[in-house]
């Protein structure tokens, strides 16, 4: 069966005082239910801290609070879908991701195991990133990365993206119904956007040019009307971004999807230009690296002017490209190791 991963945003499933909104949690449960029929489901929800954060006293959202709020909250969400979803008969299973368990190749299919352990049992998995142990401050990770990393580690055929605004508006507040080229519309983001999520219009634009890039087709859309997401699946609501047209085996739609958060390395045009010819990146071509990456670890590789060319399983850590990076027989990145996006 297709797979769909569908992503709700804070600020669409929670009410004007940011606890969880159960009249649009109980829509999606009904409208889930009717697809999870045909499609297999996987459901990316945010809210957790909104649904904890009143049991934290003295609260002002720092970060050491706001890891306490999700810890209360995970549990309170979990149970309000669970519940909206049981009269169809529908369990469901919460799963809390860390970026390690997409960079990491072996962690990666124990979670795909699971879920389709989950699916071959009818039961919904509902993901959330795990706030609690996360090393790194909330602000730097949203769940339309998590949504992203898992559409395109596990193949997805479509991304729903749920967002309060039902779609990408234009100048005019009119939502935009299809986007061809993504990096044309960035200027219609407003950056003064307010609420209670980390995400946003942009973010969104980001992740939904990464899956299209990786042949995954992306809907931003709302959770207006009785046949919201069925409309958003059939493109006859929100912004429909058709992807591009590949073929990736399942272990370069793993390395793709992994790329995102390990680190960075820019090339030369010369390094830009082997790759596009599919041959392996030398620490000749490398300008410079970003991050902390060991070997072994997923990163993207850039051109001098910004554009994502590939991402790559490296050979070196960060550390030995800066020692050495003049060396020019060192190999950074086998072919074999590098999917071109």
């Amino acid at each position: 069966m297709p797979l769909i991963v569908l992503k709700f945003g804070t600020a669409s499933i929670t009410r004007s005082d940011g606890d969880p909104d159960e009249v649009v949690i109980s829509r999606i449960a009904q409208q889930v239910a009717e697809l999870h029929k045909t499609h297999r489901v996987i459901i990316v929800s945010s809210g957790a801290v909104g649904a904890g954060r009143r049991s934290i006293r003295q609260y002002t959202g720092s970060i050491a609070q706001r890891k306490a709020a999700a810890a209360v909250g995970n549990p309170v969400l979990i149970g309000l879908y669970a519940r909206h979803f049981a009269p169809f008969g529908i369990s469901i299973a919460q799963s809390l991701c860390e970026r390690g368990h997409f960079a990491d190749r072996s962690k990666f299919l124990q979670l795909k195991d699971t879920f389709e352990t989950l699916w071959a049992s009818d039961i919904i998995p509902i993901v959330n990133e795990n706030d609690v142990v996360s090393d790194r401050e909330l602000k730097f990770s949203d769940n339309d990365e998590l949504a992203t990393l898992i559409a395109a580690g596990f193949g997805a055929d479509a991304l729903l993206l749920c967002t309060s605004s039902g779609g990408l508006l234009d100048a005019q507040g009119e939502i935009v119904r299809r986007v061809d080229d993504v990096g044309k519309v960035f200027g219609l983001v407003n950056d003064s956007r307010q609420g209670p999520g980390l995400g946003g219009m942009a973010s969104k634009l980001t992740f939904a040019r990464l899956a299209v890039s990786m042949g995954i087709r992306v809907v931003i859309f709302g959770m207006q009307g009785d046949r919201a997401i069925p409309a958003a699946l059939e493109g006859q609501a929100g912004t429909e971004f058709p992807p591009r047209a590949l073929n990736l085996s399942a272990r370069n739609r793993w390395l793709a999807s992994g790329g995102l958060s390990s680190g960075r390395v820019c090339v030369d045009d010369g390094a830009a230009g082997a790759l596009a010819q599919r041959r392996s990146l030398l620490a000749v071509g490398v300008v410079s690296a970003e991050g902390d990456f060991a070997a072994g670890e997923i990163v993207e590789i850039q051109s001098e002017d910004g554009r994502v060319l590939a991402v790559a399983r490296v050979r070196v850590s960060a550390q030995a490209l800066r020692e050495n990076g003049s060396a020019r027989n060192v190999e950074v990145a086998n072919a074999s190791d590098i999917v071109l996006m």
